[in-house]
């Protein structure tokens, strides 16, 4: 049997091999720890690891996302494919394009933009196709992130700057249009789960002896969850995936949901030798599996399960329009002709494109482990994307 409590300080010592937190993050941490020691002691002492998530990540003015902190870029704790190139965003442009080209007056919704870049790249190659949306709306609950989207904006398409609104929850009326989720789905919390002797037990979240704790709940039965795991064996669910698929599709009048992230099928998801889970966390460039250390200073991610996601949109009367890695995406978005046409005469300039490529592309990079997938409503082209590959048969 595993073990039933185990430990993990919240914040670690210095021995442990992370970089240390400054005095003002320490006090950051310790006030979103009390806050979620709040939330355990009024729930009965365990919460969902689900909750714990939400909090470290999203609680007001506390959570990662929610809180003042540097997060992307080489300041922050990890680099996101549109700040790695602007490649990546001009090939989903082209993408955008030929959906936008045959809707009327159509918009895109960009859910979690991050530090902006993407949207600006996107704009910027938009404009050049003569192929500008009416709106591109931009639906970020952190007022810290809005600004500095705003100002990457202002520096990079300042002329653009009136085509972009920021918006607070999903749009009241539907529209015609995209909606671009770039990691987004990895960040919504989940449920731990651990098969213990032919039963699927909750994980849950406790504090014990000035630490939080992984603790069993009740037994569970996720209808997706119909095969069997030795005892001790560990994952997730994404609970919230249905709903978020849901609101999306309802928002749509015509057009397509663009989703990229990192995941498997679930067939992948749940192989007997990912025993642990996929869950992972990224502390200042440095990658580790423990969620329960540096609440509020660390990005919490698990990876998605693309065939959830698939049936969430049949179940909420979308089309599964096409399912590929990110490598063949770009790719067939045109990637290789931007490198070619924009090739620069200085060797270090050279190679620093090449590196770009490679991390985008490469199956031990991001090629292979990202995946992209097109759900649509009320629009039937074949989408340029998933024409050099389409992974659909394996959902």
């Amino acid at each position: 049997m595993p073990n039933k409590l185990q430990q993990t300080k919240p914040i670690p010592p210095d021995s442990i091999d992370l970089p240390i937190p400054d005095q003002e993050a320490r006090l950051h941490c310790e006030k979103v720890i009390a806050h979620i020691r709040q939330k355990i002691e009024t729930s009965g002492g365990k919460i969902s690891f689900a909750e714990y998530m939400e909090s470290a990540l999203y609680a007001p003015g506390l959570g990662y996302y929610c809180a003042g902190l540097q997060k992307f870029g080489e300041r922050g704790d990890f680099i996101t494919a549109p700040e790695i190139s602007s490649m990546f965003s001009r090939c989903l442009a082209n993408q955008c394009q030929q959906v936008l080209n045959v809707l009327d007056t159509p918009q895109i919704l960009e859910f979690g933009a991050g530090s902006g870049i993407m949207a600006a790249d996107i704009l910027c190659e938009l404009e050049r196709l003569d192929c500008l949306p009416e709106y591109y709306m931009i639906l970020e609950l952190s007022a810290e992130l809005q600004q500095r989207q705003r100002q990457t904006i202002e520096k990079h398409v300042p002329h653009l700057l009136g085509r972009v609104r920021w918006i607070h929850h999903w749009p009241e009326k539907q529209f015609n249009g995209i909606i671009l989720a770039n990691e987004v789905l990895d960040a919504m919390p989940v449920r731990r789960i651990q098969w213990q002797d032919n039963k699927i037990i909750e994980k849950m979240v406790c504090w014990q002896h000035d630490a939080f704790a992984w603790c069993d709940g009740d037994e569970i039965y996720p209808e997706h969850l119909t095969f069997q795991h030795v005892t001790g064996y560990t994952s997730e669910y994404n609970e919230a995936l249905d709903s978020w698929i849901k609101q999306a599709g309802a928002s749509l009048q015509s057009g397509m949901i663009l989703a990229i992230d990192y995941g498997y099928s679930r067939q992948e998801y749940y192989h007997p030798l990912r025993c642990d889970g996929t869950l992972m966390c990224y502390y200042q460039h440095h990658s580790h599996s423990n969620p329960l250390i540096l609440p509020g200073l660390q990005d919490i991610t698990a990876h998605v399960d693309f065939t959830a996601v698939a049936e969430a949109a049949v179940a909420a009367d979308l089309n599964v329009a096409g399912y590929t890695s990110q490598a063949f995406f770009l790719l067939a978005n045109g990637l290789t002709e931007m490198a070619e046409a924009t090739y620069p005469e200085k060797v270090s300039t050279q190679l620093q494109l090449a590196q770009q490529i490679k991390k985008l592309t490469m199956p031990d990079a991001m090629g292979e482990t990202f995946k992209v997938i097109a759900l649509t409503h009320n629009i039937d082209i074949p989408f340029t994307g998933f024409i050099m590959r389409d992974y659909r048969e394996y959902l």
